[in-house]
């Protein structure tokens, strides 16, 4: 399941390629057809990203709002001329020379400005958007703060903070430190700050480079994938920091990834 820096990146794709143009948009597959019909032919807005869902606001009021889940895909192309029909493209989105086709999402609808208000009051904080007044970040402690449960499960948990998978809970525990067993009320203040705050910097490296890199000396490269990390994918390899192999185990049906040397 792609996470949140890679739906940012999809929102700026969009919105140095489309934002601003009226827009075709169709449904190979038919199953969005309907909905289609009532975005084609306006002009895109703006896309924007909170967390692993997308929203793609048009100039008639209505958005639609995109959630890959686990098998969804976009593909991005120039093109010119007549796009050939793809009865597994489930929306496509084009002007005379871009094409984005949305194939397998597990949401793909239009709504309108009410339906976003709400979908927005459920879901957590977003370390990519921009947080001048650290708003963000202190609801982001006060609904790790009042919950007894794992923090290896609160960071998974889309209403808590929004964005974070697998790869991005495994890695910023580890850099913290901190057990994934530690329940969320157990946590301090500052850790939960530091979290947040390295969360931050980790997604935005991610928006920019395009990888998920975890590894502060690798920033500014383009590592091989098995060096990108600490702990993710790396069970019963030597921990690159106190030499311990790291554990893998099952947390609420998510692979898990920590090191028990480093992470007490």
């Amino acid at each position: 399941m792609p996470e949140g820096h890679t739906v940012h990146r999809t929102a700026r794709e969009f919105n140095a390629r489309l934002a601003g143009r009226n827009i075709t948009v169709d449904s190979p597959q038919g199953r969005f057809l309907a909905e289609a019909n009532l975005i084609d032919g306006h002009t895109l807005v703006r896309a924007r990203a909170i967390g692993k869902q997308l929203f793609l606001e048009f100039d008639n009021a209505l958005t639609c709002r995109i959630h890959l889940g686990i098998y969804g895909k976009w593909r991005f192309e120039n093109h010119a001329g007549d796009v050939a029909r793809d009865g597994q493209v489930r929306a496509r989105f084009y002007s005379e020379d871009f094409l984005a086709d949305l194939r397998g999402p597990t949401v793909c609808e239009v709504i309108d400005r009410r339906a976003v208000k709400q979908v927005e009051a459920r879901l957590g904080p977003d370390p990519i958007n921009p947080d001048p007044k650290a708003k963000a970040q202190a609801i982001f402690i006060a609904r790790v703060q009042a919950s007894k449960t794992p923090i290896g499960q609160l960071l998974m948990n889309q209403d808590v903070v929004s964005g974070i998978g697998n790869v991005y809970r495994a890695e910023l525990l580890f850099r913290a430190g901190i057990s994934p067993h530690r329940p969320g009320n157990s946590l301090t203040v500052d850790e939960l700050t530091a979290l947040w705050l390295d969360a931050v910097e980790l997604m935005r490296v991610g928006v920019r480079t395009g990888f998920m890199i975890t590894r502060d000396e690798l920033f500014t490269r383009r590592p091989a994938k098995a060096d990108r990390n600490f702990v993710y994918k790396r069970e019963g390899l030597p921990c690159r920091v106190c030499g311990t192999n790291i554990s893998i185990e099952i947390m609420a049906t998510r692979k898990l990834y920590w090191c028990v040397g480093c992470q007490t």
